[in-house]
């Protein structure tokens, strides 16, 4: 405040003080927090302007007026006291300055932006106070990190110190006992004894035990700790810092021994492994069972001179020099192992129940073991075989006073000695039948020695005694001679009377099945996994492979994972011999298992294994066995070029290819038993491809490449394959019965064969005088003495029981005529086709050449 005083008058007059500040004067800055949605914020400047009251007199001076809190303008008083404070003048009007028009904000705006202002202002409180608390927890979990380490580092010594403690007292212990042996030997023994393996004698006897300085246990770990060590990250762990997760101490101990064998150089500890070598294996599966790397087997090998791929297959001897030179022991084992336990498993006795009888029925064709069948099903199984000859395995099902047989039906042809041989094997017992107007018969002595070989139980079936000419009673003496003694020879076979088409005695038949079988006391456990043999195989067009099964023991159900033979799959459906699906196939039932990945062998034992791997290996391990059989089984008969041409010509063998398809495997088997029987050392059939299954186009393909014809046994070629043939000229052949196949095929062998040349004698002449004529040579004037000569034909010149030539006659007269033939006892005139040295006294023998065709 400053007091003026002017020259003309007294006058007072009060000036406002300026408020001293260290802010820019006329314009001030600020800073305004903005919140936006999803917490978003933003700091904004704002600017403060000083706004200028006018007094009367005076020129008006800047005031300051903030924005959000305007201060209201203070007047001095004449003494130096403070001024009481007035009320806020009401706004002044706008004042024009400078170009501007300066307007007062309102009240709810000033209040507004104050409350922002101090809403800002909290905030950054909180945000300064947040700051802290982080930094706080932060520090703190380093801290407790820090001191985790330094507890790690703390008891990792001390272990080791322990461990070192211990090793030192135990060398120390050793080096005593060794000290104190020679002095008291049996004494010292003792000792060794007790303080090395001490033995409790009593309930309460004491325990010598080394004595080991007393080493600080470490501390247990805290709950901390615990979690850490179990190191189980979740969300939440991960995002929260109180569980944070740290590396494990065998992980820390880990990294520290490497960072010292890096340090000092020191290699790696090697582990003397125990290497299980199969048969065949890879160099990186090698590696992998030693726990060493690939690349320095492929090193070792590039050693030896071989360069080899971690890919690249080697046998078990390599594989064990290998091991051996790595420093590991080895194990051999075979590669068939991985077949053990899936056949023959043990049962328990109190798991058998008894179980239905397997019978195969066996005999002679035509001796009516399909119409006995048939009589015993009430079916007609007959009527569906071509030309009434069974050519499958038939299995079926019947039921007999509560009880049920299984029947196996076999062909009896001489082509299917295959299928009866499996039939025999695959039974409990074998019917024989035999015709009694027929008797014994090859078929029948054949099917006696299968079931005599399987060692199974025979019942006789004197069948066809409705017909007038029947003799049982000779049937029963013929099967003396063969060792089969039925009952009413004083033997122990039973022998049943029987007519299939009148149905007489079947009822006895039935009844003598169940008492063979009460005798052998049949049982299998049906609670275990299934296992049988595969008795018949066929591709079916819409079902794909279908397997004929017998189950032996255990059930098998939908769902089980098979192997049968090369083929494994996952039985997608039963199917009885009555064509409806069943849930389950307990033991002694046939059923027709869907769902195999290919056709088996007929014959094939099958099991059920646990999953699809093991089911793999098996089957591969079995396909790899059969092409190396194959492999070696056609090693023999290959060669070069040159080698087969020669052969060709000094045997002169020459063969007819066939490319074979049939309806089953075992007519296929028969099929190819009865072609081989029909080749000779001149010709024979080489079946090119034989499998089950419809004649397709790649058939017709393999036929075109080798020359070959196709036989479809009851199986039919598609369309395309048709198409195929007839653009190429192969000829498809058809036929249902397998005598017309080996007939034919017969045939066209013995057109293979070349002709016979037979010679015939016609007569001799001899030769009286030679005649010297011009122009036409010398002529011999002969007398014939045996047969008769004729023109054209052959004729040897013998001299001294010895041919001198062979030819053909030039000319032949009789006195200057030229005639066809000269009777025998008259002379006529011979002259050679460029031939003249004849003599007196030669023999002339004349003959003809025929070639007959010859036949197998």
């Amino acid at each position: 405040m400053s007091d003026t005083k002017s020259g003309d008058d007294n006058t007072l007059s009060v000036t406002p003080k300026k408020t001293l500040t260290l802010k820019r004067p006329g314009m001030e800055q600020g800073t305004v927090r903005q919140n936006f949605s999803h917490g978003r914020t933003k700091q904004v400047v704002v600017e403060t302007k000083k706004r200028k009251f006018s007094m009367p007199g005076d020129k008006p001076e800047p005031v300051a007026a903030p924005v959000f809190t305007p201060k209201p303008a203070v007047v001095a008083a004449p003494v130096v006291q403070e001024a009481p404070k007035a009320p806020p003048p009401p706004p002044p009007p706008p004042v024009e300055r400078s170009g501007m028009v300066l307007n007062e904000l309102s009240r709810s705006e000033m209040e507004a932006r104050r409350r922002a202002l101090e809403g800002s202002k909290v905030r950054e409180v909180e945000d300064r106070q947040r700051a802290a608390e982080d930094a706080k927890r932060r520090a703190e979990d380093e801290e407790r990190r820090r001191r985790e380490r330094e507890e790690s580092a703390r008891r990792q010594a001390e272990e080791e110190a322990r461990l070192q403690t211990e090793a030192e007292s135990r060398r120390r212990a050793e080096e005593e006992a060794r000290r104190r042996a020679p002095l008291a030997a049996e004494l010292a023994t003792v000792d060794d004894e007790e303080e090395v393996k001490p033995k409790r004698t009593g309930a309460g006897a004491p325990v010598r035990r080394p004595v080991t300085p007393e080493v600080a246990r470490p501390a247990k770990p805290t709950k901390a700790e615990e979690d850490r060590r179990r190191g189980k990250l979740t969300l939440n762990s991960a995002l929260s810092d109180e569980d944070a997760r740290a590396r494990s101490l065998s992980s820390m101990r880990r990294r520290q021994e490497k960072f010292k064998r890096a340090m000092h150089n020191e290699p790696r500890e090697k582990v003397m492994r125990e290497v299980i070598l199969p048969e065949t294996i890879t160099i990186q599966e090698l590696a992998q069972r030693m726990s060493e790397r690939a690349v320095d087997l492929v090193k070792f090998f590039m050693k030896q001179g071989q360069i080899l791929k971690p890919g690249d297959v080697i046998d078990a001897d390599t594989a064990e020099l290998v091991a051996t030179e790595f420093g590991h022991t080895v194990r051999r084992v075979a590669e068939s192992d991985i077949e053990e336990g899936l056949f023959n498993i043990a049962d328990n006795a109190e798991d058998l129940v008894t179980r239905p009888p397997v019978v195969t029925i066996m005999g002679h064709v035509d001796h009516g073991k399909t119409s006995l069948l048939d009589a015993i099903r009430n079916a007609n199984v007959v009527s569906g075989e071509a030309g009434g000859i069974t050519q499958h395995i038939g299995a079926y099902q019947v039921e007999k006073n509560g009880h049920k047989i299984t029947f196996i039906d076999t062909p009896g042809h001489a082509a299917f000695t295959a299928m009866r041989a499996r039939g025999a094997q695959a039974t409990d017992i074998a019917i024989l039948v035999v015709a009694a107007d027929d008797s014994v018969m090859p078929q029948t002595i054949e099917s006696i020695s299968h079931a005599k070989a399987a060692g199974v139980p025979i019942i006789v079936a004197i069948n066809k005694i409705d017909k007038h000419d029947a003799d049982p009673q000779k049937v029963r003496s013929e099967l003396l001679r063969h060792e089969v003694f039925v009952e009413s020879m004083g033997g122990e076979v039973l022998d049943v009377e029987v007519s299939a088409t009148k149905g007489t005695n079947l009822d006895k038949l039935l009844e003598a099945i169940l008492l063979q079988a009460e005798i052998l006391d049949l049982k299998a456990n049906p609670d275990r996994t299934a296992e049988g043999v595969v008795i018949e195989a066929q591709l079916d067009k819409g079902r794909g492979p279908v397997a004929t099964v017998l189950v032996q023991t255990g059930t098998l159900m939908p769902g089980d994972i098979l192997v049968a033979g090369n083929e494994w799959g996952r039985v997608r459906a039963l199917v009885n011999d009555r064509g409806g699906q069943i849930k389950e196939a307990p033991p002694a039932m046939p059923v027709e298992v869907l769902g195999l990945q290919g056709t088996p062998q007929a014959g094939d034992r099958f099991a059920v294994v646990n999953n699809e791997a093991r089911a793999r290996e098996i089957t591969e391990y079995r396909q790899r066995l059969a092409r190396e059989k194959a492999v070696a089984k056609h090693a023999g008969q290959r060669g070069s070029l040159e080698q087969m041409m020669s052969q060709l010509q000094t045997s002169g063998l020459k063969e007819f290819p066939l490319v074979i398809k049939g309806d089953v495997q075992g007519s296929i088997e028969a099929i190819n038993a009865a072609l081989d029987k029909l080749g000779t050392d001149e010709v024979r059939a080489r079946i090119v491809h034989a499998g089950a299954g419809a004649i397709t186009e790649s058939d017709v393909s393999l036929a075109e490449t080798s020359g070959a014809a196709i036989i479809g046994f009851n199986v039919r070629a598609n369309v395309q394959a048709r198409a195929a043939a007839a653009a190429a000229g192969i000829e498809i052949r058809y036929y249902s019965i397998i005598y017309n196949l080996v007939d034919d095929v017969k045939a066209a062998l013995s057109g293979l064969l070349s002709p016979e040349r037979r010679e015939t004698f016609i007569g001799n002449a001899q030769i009286l005088e030679i005649f010297d004529i011009t122009k036409v040579g010398k002529i011999a004037g002969c007398r014939v003495t045996e047969g008769k000569v004729e023109r054209g034909a052959g004729v040897r010149l013998i001299r001294d029981n010895v041919v001198i030539h062979e030819g053909t006659l030039k000319t032949l007269k009789r006195f200057k005529d030229e005639v066809a033939e000269v009777p025998g006892g008259q002379e006529c005139g011979m002259a050679f086709q460029n031939y003249e040295d004849m003599r007196v006294g030669d023999v002339i023998e004349c003959f003809r050449v025929e070639m007959v065709t010859r036949t197998l």
